[in-house]
């Protein structure tokens, strides 16, 4: 099986199924309260929308899905079997990808060597066990074979990432995300500081994933992208669950309002 088109595991999962799920999460830095009680579910074939405003526990809440903070209490179950991260390598060896608003890319790295960065291939044999050679031939070819799959178009396979603009670097990033998840992708803030056609290009790439069988969770402060891209949108205020809602149902100004707390629902 090709290294980066495995299939992924929630490929033709029931649509209701849920993939991840967290219950009564609490998180608490001194007396200030990050998380308090907060309920999440991520569907099997969605793009859920995380959204709040600052300070409303947006980040902290995706850190201990991902395993980069561990929650004072509450319960994280991946396909409904409790799971306790330790790191983020925990979350990744669970199949968990996440995408960071620093992209952790290479500047003066190639394409195929980002999207491998610390999962490198070896070349076969004495080479690759006792001298560590990189397999860059297979790693290009595997590269050229996950970008055509996901249909994100670069200038060229072998560019230098610091070549690229900022649309192109942020698709490698997330690229690298969807090709090695095998449960789900968190992406933060993906098309912060883009222009108006790199944040299509990513926004394309980004249902690509979605079509391929893996949930997204997207944490975007821009609605417009939200509302074409979302199934669901999760709203979150002070720390707490305020509402899940449909873009189907809900116009952006609901949305600001319950973010804000201008209206009050019950948490759904």
């Amino acid at each position: 099986m090709s290294t980066l088109t495995a299939t992924p595991e929630t490929r033709g999962a029931d649509p209701g199924r849920n993939v991840l799920e967290a219950r009564n999460l609490v998180k608490s830095y001194g007396h200030v309260v990050a998380l308090d009680g907060v309920d999440f579910e991520l569907r099997a074939g969605e793009i859920l929308a995380v959204v709040g405003d600052n300070g409303a526990g947006k980040s902290t809440l995706i850190k201990t899905l991902t395993g980069a903070v561990v929650p004072d209490s509450g319960e994280i179950l991946l396909d409904g079997q409790p799971v306790h991260f330790k790191g983020p390598l925990d979350a990744r060896h669970r199949g968990i990808e996440a995408v960071y608003q620093d992209l952790a890319v290479a500047p003066a790295l190639d394409i195929p060597s980002n999207l491998f960065l610390g999962r490198e291939l070896l070349s076969l044999g004495l080479l690759g066990s006792v001298f560590r050679r990189l397999d860059k031939r297979r790693m290009r070819e595997e590269a050229e074979r996950a970008m055509a799959e996901l249909k994100f178009r670069l200038p060229s396979i072998a560019s230098r990432v610091e070549n690229l603009s900022g649309g192109q670097r942020q698709g490698v990033a997330v690229a690298r995300a969807a090709v090695f998840a095998r449960k789900l992708v968190i992406m933060d803030e993906p098309t912060a500081a883009l222009g108006v056609r790199e944040t299509g290009q990513v926004l394309e790439l980004i249902r690509n994933i979605r079509d391929r069988g893996l949930p997204v969770v997207l944490i975007s402060h821009n609605m417009p992208n939200v509302f074409e891209l979302a199934d669901r949108i999760f709203i979150m205020r002070l720390g707490r669950r305020a509402a899940v809602v449909s873009p189907k149902t809900h116009t952006m100004a609901d949305v600001v309002a319950i973010m804000t707390g201008a209206v009050k629902v019950e948490a759904g």
